[in-house]
């Protein structure tokens, strides 16, 4: 439930509640402000969302042991691979010039370098503080890039007596269309598969779940040029895939004994307390209390479901608040809500800067989602090759020898040479084109 509710203010404010939510924003609010169409794009978020959980407790159910055969295949060669593998998408999410994305992206790496080195204790760029050295607090920037961000660009609108009250939209319908569902019929399926495969592999969340569902589904499109503009398989990927990484995570947890994230950590200790050892012989020693679990998780993504359908018409009305009033609600909040995340007045101060530099980015149209997807993947990237080349002795052979981990690096250079193969083979047919007609 809450990793759908934060669609619901990437949308509608361009303000994720929840850094899984940040790549719906990139066709979620163009939908709900350019096209003027909130009201589908929160229908279709709530449809992936619901299938996406759905998808990924039927997964559970059917596919949990072999599942978890997989995440034990993951060693940190193949969380490294992973990273690479997700840094290599920035080429299919920067809108306009790859360039400036990967712009984008350094900035991000860079920012996840602050702080103490994983493995040998070092500082690195901290400036001599004491905040520094744990690292630069994601959510801050979070905040910062995308509420902090969008406050200053409508301020200036405003400066510029532009956009000075929003307009109601009315809402025909809160489901959707039957064209929106045979759109999305495919993404749905492809990006809850990849949710709930990289949610099972303990380590991961929604966020990159969420990333590279958007990224392949960019890359099947035989169409893509309205992805950033407000195409409805842009938003079903994002929320189909980090939904359905709740399943998923499940999958380890459940099998294993291994939690697969944050909210999973702490089921596996409720379990533990009432007598419950998570574990092959779970399945066996436990059915009842597995099943009750199964079925309570199906129940819960249904539920979320009929809420966010008959809530929708409801949720489209901030639309329709004044600019004006909106905008110093929405700064409150984020400070309000960045203070309460460490209650320090530093986190406050790096989502400003981070306002800042988002704002910037945007006029010169640098990829805000170049940097998200730095931070995120950076530190998971550096520590797991750091801690890879310990395991070879400095051997990068290991990188090669391992099958899963080949895979992903084949396919992460795969996924950064593909603009350039594909600007070749147009530039090809464009040539062919103009012989034929002389």
């Amino acid at each position: 439930g809450a990793i759908y509710g934060g669609s619901i203010t990437a949308i509608l404010l361009k303000t994720p509640g929840t850094p899984a939510s940040a790549a719906t924003t990139l066709d979620g609010y163009p939908m709900a402000t350019k096209l003027g169409q909130p009201g589908r794009a929160l229908a279709i978020s709530t449809t992936a969302s619901t299938f996406g959980g759905v998808f990924s407790t039927f997964c559970l159910v059917l596919f949990a042991p072999l599942l978890a055969l997989v995440a034990l295949q993951f060693s940190k060669p193949e969380y490294f691979a992973l990273a690479i593998f997700g840094i290599s998408m920035i080429t299919s999410v920067s809108s306009g010039s790859i360039l400036k994305g990967l712009i984008g992206c350094l900035v991000g790496l860079f920012i996840a370098t602050i702080g103490l080195d994983a493995m040998s204790g070092m500082e690195r760029f901290t400036l001599g503080t004491l905040y520094l050295s744990g690292g630069v607090s994601f959510m801050p920037i979070l905040i910062g890039l995308f509420a902090l961000t969008q406050v200053f660009v409508n301020a200036e609108e405003l400066f510029r007596g532009e956009n000075m009250r929003q307009e109601m939209v009315r809402i025909r319908r809160a489901l959707p269309t039957l064209a929106d569902l045979k759109l999305i019929a495919t993404t749905l399926l492809r990006s809850s598969s990849i949710g709930t495969v990289i949610g099972c592999v303990p380590g991961t969340g929604g966020d990159i779940a969420s990333w590279i569902s958007y990224d392949q589904a960019k890359r099947w499109a035989k169409d893509k040029s309205q992805f950033g503009k407000g195409d409805p398989r842009g938003i079903a990927a994002s929320e189909s895939g980090n939904n359905s990484i709740v399943g998923g995570a499940f999958i380890p947890v459940l099998t294993l004994g291994i939690p697969g994230d944050g909210a999973t950590a702490i089921i596996l200790g409720a379990l533990m307390v009432h007598g419950l050892q998570p574990g092959p012989l779970l399945f066996t020693d436990h059915p009842v209390d597995v099943y009750s679990i199964f079925l309570s998780l199906m129940a819960a993504n249904l539920v979320m479901g009929c809420f966010g359908f008959s809530l929708i018409r409801l949720f489209v009305k901030v639309t329709a608040v004044p600019k004006l009033i909106l905008l110093p609600i929405i700064v409150v909040m984020a400070m309000v809500g960045t203070y309460s995340y460490g209650n320090s007045m530093s986190d406050v101060a790096v989502m400003v800067g981070a306002g800042i530099l988002g704002y910037f980015m945007q006029k010169t149209n640098v990829g805000v989602p170049g940097v998200i997807i730095g931070i995120i993947l950076g530190s998971l990237a550096e520590q797991n090759f750091t801690g890879s080349l310990m395991m070879s002795d400095g051997q990068l052979s290991i990188f090669l020898e391992r099958p899963l981990c080949a895979v992903f690096l084949v396919l992460s250079l795969i996924s950064l040479l593909s603009p350039l193969y594909s600007g070749a083979l147009k530039a090809m047919f464009r040539k062919g084109d103009k012989s034929v007609s002389q």
